[in-house]
């Protein structure tokens, strides 16, 4: 936002110098870029951040100006006078879409002469790097710098019907703009349009076949409020960026619409002449009302340190906009934010204000702030765990963007078979796809490391995925994925750990899950209390060549929010078994389609209270031996009692009934048996 030092004169006196002045913006948040002069005035350049909207303009920094130094705002009064009939015998206003144009204000001039601009105008718009166009044009521009509301005037006798409708644009329609370009419109773009055709594209641009040349006699001025979403879709579609559209995406004061449009219509008025028609246009939808804030002055020492006076508090926050109201308390005040502050919401927000124009200078450096830890809720404690065992596990953390290419982004998506959001404008080339999964992500760091030589990058990622839902915004569930060197079984158990670390009492359960993502008869799904919860599988000789990975890799994700609900983070106290375990190792062979969980669950079921634990160790083959599709299978058993020391017998007994079970249920039997 460039300043004129002239121009801001005339609202606020300046009683110090333009280095001072940009100083001590810069200490209250208005950074400063550079100061050049432009004839007899200074244009100042400063950096205004997005959510200060107010900024935008000479009005908004003049009051920041006021209330840091104390200084009278002198506000113009727009007090146009109308001497024709009401607008409403001449035009006619529709807006087909307040929730991309919440307020259209329309007025009516007729009989303007235009010609050039006076001295003076052009002059503080050449200060501002603007150039002149005709005194009905750089009015409009003149009142935008002015208080930060963009306005539009269209040559009302070009106008179909003398009809104004904003709507949305329709497929396939056009509009060639004031900058003489053709852009292709979309459904989802607010457009104003006459009775036939798009006349310029809403808070961004007008368009060249109403625009106000040396031949138009009548005006209608235009001044809105759009959705700033809307207008920054808009804006980056077309890659047409102007001074409005700037700030209608940041959001306008819905307050100054009509105060802006009478502005404009006074200047013209006595530059251009003419006569005003009576009354304006005004449409607008309903708005929530904004509520009071109480700012209890105990607050400021408490997290500023330092004790500012009540009158300096209510002198500065009246100076800001905020309108006072009756307080609760005599220890306490109560302001309604003004109209062009949405950043105000809460007392921290009255406080920072506070501050900010008092002087953070004025805050010595070694004064005390009690500082007192927040305590962590269910979700953080949760993810801490998850992370220590991670970390416990070898992994480093990693850090990825969300958005990917849309080959990693088809190659692999476990959650949903919804396709990926795309990005209109990626930040880097090519990553046009928010991603489903963090897998790819992470496959393409370990490549990567791989690449520098590090050849056992073992990593793990906690973040966000979009997964597209019709009709409405996309889940973002939080992901936990890890990619590792290791074998799948080590990996299953790191994923088994973070179970056990939460005390989750639900055992998995185990499905194949077959893509051609992984090597085949590697890739595997697990619920969790009837609920999908992970994916675990070794990447295929495919997956790697899409990647660059020069071997593959086991990968594993995992939703986090089952696990915050399903953890007990109370610890609970377990007494040791004072009796010793007995070790049995079982090799049993069996079919090549049972399943290791299959197994499991009947090895679990036939031990009882004396199995303590069953520990895969290796799978051997041996076809001449054993016949064509089996296999082998080697676990150890742990056996204890709570109760005495197991006897052998008693072990054997224990032995001999799971290789019973397994035999009935699996069809699997014991080596040399």
């Amino acid at each position: 936002m460039i300043v004129s030092w002239n121009w801001l004169s005339e609202y606020v006196d300046l009683p110090v110098t333009a280095e001072e002045l940009t100083e001590r913006l810069a200490l209250a948040g208005l950074n400063h870029e550079q100061t050049h002069p432009v004839g007899d005035d200074l244009a100042i350049d400063l950096e205004v951040t997005s959510n200060r909207p107010d900024w935008m303009s000479h009005l908004g920094v003049a009051r920041e100006v006021s209330a840091l130094w104390g200084k009278a705002l002198r506000m113009p009064k727009a007090a146009p006078q109308a001497t024709h009939p009401p607008i409403e015998q001449f035009a006619e206003v529709y807006v087909d879409c307040p929730e991309l144009c919440p307020q259209y204000s329309a007025r009516l001039i007729q009989g303007v002469t235009i010609g050039p601009s006076p001295a003076w105008l052009v002059k503080r718009l050449t200060t501002l790097g603007v150039k002149s166009i005709n005194n009905v044009v750089d009015i409009t521009n003149y009142v935008l710098f002015e208080c930060g509301q963009p306005l539009h005037a269209f040559d009302f006798d070009k106008l179909q019907r003398r009809t104004i409708r904003v709507r949305r644009a329709e497929p396939g329609e056009q509009i060639l703009a004031i900058d003489h370009r053709i852009y292709p419109l979309e459904p989802d773009m607010c457009v104003i349009a006459d009775a036939v055709r798009p006349v310029a594209i809403g808070g961004v641009m007008g368009g060249a076949e109403t625009e106000v040349t040396e031949h138009t006699r009548n005006v209608l001025i235009e001044a809105a409020e759009f959705a700033p979403l809307s207008i920054r879709s808009t804006s980056r579609k077309l890659r047409l960026r102007s001074p409005s559209s700037e700030r209608f995406e940041r959001g306008v004061d819905p307050e100054g619409v009509d105060w802006a449009s009478r502005r404009c219509c006074e200047l013209i008025l006595e530059l251009a002449g003419g006569q005003l028609c009576e009354g304006s246009i005004h449409i607008s939808a309903a708005r929530p009302p904004r509520n009071p804030i109480v700012l209890r002055l105990s607050q400021l020492p408490r997290v500023l340190g330092i004790e500012v006076p009540r009158e300096e508090v209510r002198r500065i926050l009246a100076a800001l906009g905020c309108a006072e109201q009756p307080a609760p308390s005599d220890t306490s005040l109560c302001f309604f934010p003004p109209s062009w502050r949405r950043d105000l919401e809460r007392e921290i927000d009255l406080v920072e204000e506070v501050a900010r124009i008092h002087g953070y200078d004025k805050i010595p450096e070694d004064t005390a702030i009690p500082v007192r830890p927040a305590p962590c809720d269910e979700k953080d404690r949760v993810l801490q765990k998850v992370r220590h065992v991670l970390t416990a596990a070898g992994f480093f953390e990693a850090l990825t963007v969300s958005a990917i290419p849309e080959s990693w982004s088809e190659a692999f998506s476990p959650w949903t078979n919804q396709p990926a959001l795309a990005c209109q404008t990626p930040m880097i080339k090519g990553t046009d796809r928010l991603r489903r999964t963090l897998v790819p992500s992470l496959l393409a760091a370990r490549a990567y490391n791989e690449s520098v030589g590090n050849e056992s990058a073992e990593l793990f990622e906690t973040a966000r995925v979009y997964l597209p839902q019709p009709e409405r915004l996309p889940d973002e569930p939080l992901m936990v994925a890890l990619t590792s060197s290791r074998g799948f079984h080590d990996i299953k158990g790191v994923l088994e750990a973070v179970l056990e670390e939460l005390h989750v009492g639900d055992p998995l359960e185990v499905e194949e899950y077959a893509s051609d993502f992984f090597d085949p008869g590697t890739g595997f799904r697990y619920r969790l209390a009837g609920q999908l919860w992970a994916v675990l599988g070794v990447t295929s000789a495919a997956t790697n060549r899409l990647f660059g990975l020069r071997r593959s890799s086991t990968v594993a994700e995992f939703q986090f929010e089952p696990l915050v609900r399903l953890a007990h983070l109370v610890p609970r106290y377990v007494p040791l078994v004072a009796y010793p375990a007995i070790e049995q190792d079982l090799n049993l062979v069996m079919d090549e389609t049972v399943r290791w969980a299959e197994l499991e669950r009947s090895i679990k079921r036939a031990g009882g209270e004396l199995l303590e634990r069953v520990m895969y160790r290796e799978t051997y083959r041996d076809p001449k031996t054993d016949g064509p599709d089996k296999k082998r299978i080697l676990m150890r058993l742990t056996l204890r009692s709570r109760h005495g020391t197991l006897t052998t017998d008693e072990a054997n007994s224990v032995r001999d009934q799971i290789v019973r079970a397994v035999e009935a249920e699996c069809g699997a039997r014991l080596l040399g048996s």
